[in-house]
C-alpha cells in the first residue's frame, strides 16, 4: 500500500469509520495511480479500517487498472448492470452492515449519494473525506515537485510556441491550435485546461476563452496555459504586446500588474499567511487606482488539479509552509480597454519560493 493510501486508511481507523467511499477520479488517481474520467459511469475506491481496499470500475477499465499497477482487488460492471447494487455486494463481503461512512462531501453527486442510501438506509456520514484529502495533498513530496517542474518546462515551451504563432489577422483560436499542435508533436498530449489566448479588449474578460477575434498590431495578447505531466499540472499566464507599441493606458496597467506579481512572489516565505500575501499584491494595484479591476483571489493551489486547496485570498489566515504549491496571478481587467494577468505557480521553500515556469514576465513586444 503506498504512503497516500496508507494515510487514508489510518484516517478511516482514527475516525471510527466502517468504510470510505472515494469517487473523485483525480483523487482516485492520487491514491491508486489509475486515472480515467468515468464520465456517466461509476468508478470508486473503497477503503476499510482493517481490510484491503478495492477499486470498482466499468468492466472496460479493468485492464487499465491492472496496467496502472493496482495490487488489490478490482471489480467491474457492465453498462446494463446496477453499479451500486454490485458495490454493495462487495462491501458486504467485508462488512455486512457498514454504518459509518466517509465520503467526499465536496464531490459526491446527489444521485450517487441517494444510491448509496438506497443500499444502506441505516448509514450515517460523519466524516468528510474531502477535507482529509486536501490535507494530504497540501504538502508536495520531492517526487511530486519533480513532476510539476517538468510540467512547468512544458508550459514554457507552450509559451514559446504561442509567441511564435502570433500573426496579424490570425485568430485567437488559430493561435491556440498552433500551441496545442506543437505540444502534441513534442509528446505532450494533454493540456491541464483549455488554453486561453485573448487579444486586446477580449482579455478584459478574466474568464473568457479564445474566440474568432483577429489579432491586430498594437494590442496586448494574454496567454493562460498549462500542461498535464503524468497527472501533475502546470498553470501560468503571460501578457505580451504584439506588432508595436500599445496604448499608454494598456502599458500602465501592465506595469502595475507586473509590479504586483513580482512583489507578491518575492514576499513568499514560510510563516506568511495566504491573506497577507493577497494583500501585498492587492495593495500595489489599489495604490495605482485599479483596485476595482482586480476582481479575483490572488491564487489557488495546484497539483493533480489546476485548482486545489488552498486559496490565496483575503480571509484565509492559513500559514504557508515549505512544500505548498499555488499560483500568484494578479490581474487588471478594464472593459473596452485591455486586460492583463501575469501568473507563475510556485512552491514554498525553506527561505522563499521557486516558480515552476521561467518565461520572462517583463514587457516585451512580439513582432
Amino acid at each position: 500500500m503506498n504512503q497516500q493510501l496508507n494515510q487514508l486508511q489510518t484516517w478511516v481507523q482514527e475516525q471510527g469509520l466502517d468504510v470510505a467511499y472515494i469517487s473523485n477520479f483525480t483523487n482516485i488517481n492520487y491514491f491508486t495511480n489509475f486515472f480515467q474520467d468515468p464520465e456517466e459511469r461509476v468508478t470508486a475506491l473503497l477503503v476499510f479500517p482493517d481490510h484491503e481496499p478495492f477499486l470498482f470500475t466499468p468492466a472496460l477499465s479493468i485492464e487499465a487498472v491492472h496496467k496502472a499497477g493496482w495490487q488489490y482487488p478490482v471489480f467491474g460492471y457492465l453498462d446494463h448492470e446496477d453499479p451500486f447494487a454490485l458495490i454493495a455486494e462487495h462491501i458486504r463481503e467485508v462488512n455486512p452492515n457498514p454504518l459509518k461512512w466517509g465520503i467526499e462531501k465536496l464531490d459526491l453527486a446527489v444521485a450517487k449519494f441517494e444510491a448509496i442510501m438506497h443500499e444502506f438506509p441505516q448509514a450515517t456520514f460523519p466524516a468528510d473525506a474531502s477535507l482529509k484529502i486536501q490535507q494530504l495533498q497540501l504538502i508536495k513530496t520531492p517526487q511530486e515537485l519533480a513532476l510539476m517542474q517538468e510540467a512547468g518546462r512544458q508550459a514554457d515551451a507552450a509559451f514559446a510556441a504561442g509567441f511564435a504563432a502570433l500573426q496579424a489577422g490570425r485568430s485567437e483560436q488559430a493561435v491556440v491550435a498552433e500551441i496545442e499542435y506543437t505540444m502534441q508533436k513534442m509528446g505532450v498530449m494533454h493540456m491541464s485546461f483549455d488554453t486561453i489566448v485573448q487579444a486586446g479588449v477580449d482579455a478584459a474578460d478574466p474568464h473568457g476563452g479564445p474566440e474568432a477575434t483577429k489579432i491586430q498590431p498594437g494590442e496586448l495578447i494574454l496567454f493562460d496555459l498549462g500542461t498535464n505531466n503524468h497527472g501533475y499540472m502546470s498553470d501560468a499566464t503571460r501578457t505580451v504586446a504584439f506588432g508595436g507599441e500599445v496604448s499608454a493606458k494598456a502599458k500602465e496597467i501592465f506595469d502595475v500588474c507586473l509590479e504586483a506579481q513580482l512583489t507578491a512572489q518575492a514576499a513568499v516565505r514560510p510563516g506568511i499567511t495566504a491573506a497577507a500575501l493577497d494583500k501585498i499584491a492587492r495593495d500595489v494595484i489599489d495604490k495605482a487606482g485599479y483596485g476595482e479591476y482586480f476582481n479575483h483571489r490572488l491564487g489557488h493551489g495546484i497539483g493533480m488539479s489546476t485548482h486545489e486547496f488552498p486559496s490565496i485570498m483575503a480571509g484565509n489566515d492559513m500559514t504557508l509552509v515549505p512544500g505548498m504549491c499555488f499560483s500568484i496571478e494578479p490581474g487588471i481587467y478594464i472593459p473596452g480597454v485591455a486586460g492583463v494577468r501575469i501568473e507563475d505557480c510556485v512552491h514554498v521553500t525553506e527561505t522563499g519560493c521557486e516558480p515552476f515556469t521561467h518565461t520572462p514576465k517583463e514587457f516585451q513586444i512580439i513582432q
